[in-house]
């Protein structure tokens, strides 16, 4: 049910995403989150549109962390920055990460071990139901995808919303 690669560029890291919906305990999640408990980036998964795009935060989030170039505390809020299209770090915050609300979250955990202990910690931790990320496409709101990184549909004639995406994730640092 979860989704576990290693990354390409750092063979020593892996990343899972595990899903989860119908979750009822999202603001206790948070805080603890935010407390340093959850050792995992929490985000809203209504923004994402693909896996690849977190697997393509959470690659810039080790390389950064291993360079010594975070623009955040931790490398999990790093992921989550990774996400934004912009450079303003509450902004990205606000748009990817969870709300006290939001009834559904992906979890994302980058590790060196087997994972299977640490998907059940966290499992254990979120009230709620455990999904394929197959379902993540169904869980996305695509106009306020494409609104947040201003895709335009000429854009999506020639390539797939994940590609506009990515490259905006991709070239903010140089922009």
């Amino acid at each position: 049910m979860h989704l576990t690669q290693q990354l390409e560029l750092f063979p020593n890291h892996k990343v899972t995403l595990i899903l989860f919906k119908d979750v009822k305990n999202a603001a206790e999640l948070r805080q603890s989150a935010v407390e340093g408990q959850i050792n995992g980036a929490l985000i809203n998964p209504t923004m994402l549109v693909s896996p690849f795009q977190v697997q393509v935060a959470a690659n810039k989030a080790v390389h950064f962390n291993k360079s010594g170039k975070m623009k955040t505390r931790s490398l999990y809020s790093e992921i989550i920055f990774n996400l934004s299209p912009t450079n303003n770090i509450s902004e990205a915050f606000k748009r990817f990460g969870i709300t006290d609300g939001d009834a559904s979250v992906l979890v994302v955990l980058v590790h060196e071990e087997d994972e299977s202990q640490l998907v059940s910690g966290i499992a254990a931790k979120v009230d709620g139901q455990q999904v394929s990320l197959k379902e993540l496409s169904s869980l996305s709101d695509a106009a306020k995808i494409k609104k947040l990184y201003k895709v335009t549909s000429q854009e999506e004639k020639c390539g797939t919303l994940v590609d506009a995406i990515v490259c905006r994730m991709a070239t903010k640092d140089v922009m």
